[in-house]
């Protein structure tokens, strides 16, 4: 099963436990974010490519009682697969990655990515520690791995396959400083 984007991210935000920060990837996953809802746990990216399972790491082993999901793109995680080489070997509990796959470069004018070609994401993440590695294939699994969002015991990695759409753009706030105050300021008020 294929999802539409937008609305597999708004299932996976629903019901966000206070503690869930969101790293989401530049374009498409930022402004799907943005359209479930503008949250100052939310780490927009602009221009980062290749950096949003990197920041995820970094906020998740910075604050461990938060709980933070990178939700990115094929592209973007295909840019960074070093990042689940070191994520692997770190194993933060409380750190989820979700990808986001239509086998599209979507950023650079829909050209075929490699998981198009045969690049097994999930194999990927297996081979490189990471333990829990989902494929999402039905309404049930995308709300099973909601749940897992806010209560994983272990690091978690999910591919979502979704629909090559493209919805009308939200924009989320574009100033760097902006973003990242209010995401620090979010991330001090946890105890």
């Amino acid at each position: 099963m294929m999802f539409e984007r937008r609305a597999a991210m708004a299932t996976l935000l629903a019901n966000r436990p206070n503690n869930l920060f969101v790293v989401p990837g530049l374009g498409s996953c930022t402004w799907d974010a943005f359209a479930a809802g503008d949250d100052d746990r939310n780490f927009y990216l602009w221009g980062a490519m290749g950096g949003a399972a990197m920041i995820g790491l970094g906020l998740a082993l910075a604050k461990p009682k938060a709980r933070v999901a990178v939700i990115t793109g094929d592209g973007e995680m295909l840019m960074g697969l070093g990042s689940l080489a070191t994520i692997g070997v770190q194993k933060p509990k409380n750190l989820a990655i979700v990808v986001f796959d239509n086998g599209l470069y979507g950023e650079t004018g829909m050209q075929a990515s490699h998981t198009s070609g045969g690049v097994d994401l999930l194999e990927v993440a297996r081979g490189c520690g990471i333990e829990r590695v989902m494929e999402i294939k039905d309404e049930a699994g995308l709300k099973e791995l909601a749940g897992l969002l806010a209560n994983s015991d272990r690091t978690l990695f999910a591919r979502v396959r979704i629909t090559p759409d493209d919805p009308p753009r939200v924009l989320p706030e574009k100033d760097g400083v902006v973003i990242k105050d209010r995401v620090r300021r979010a991330a001090q008020a946890l105890v």
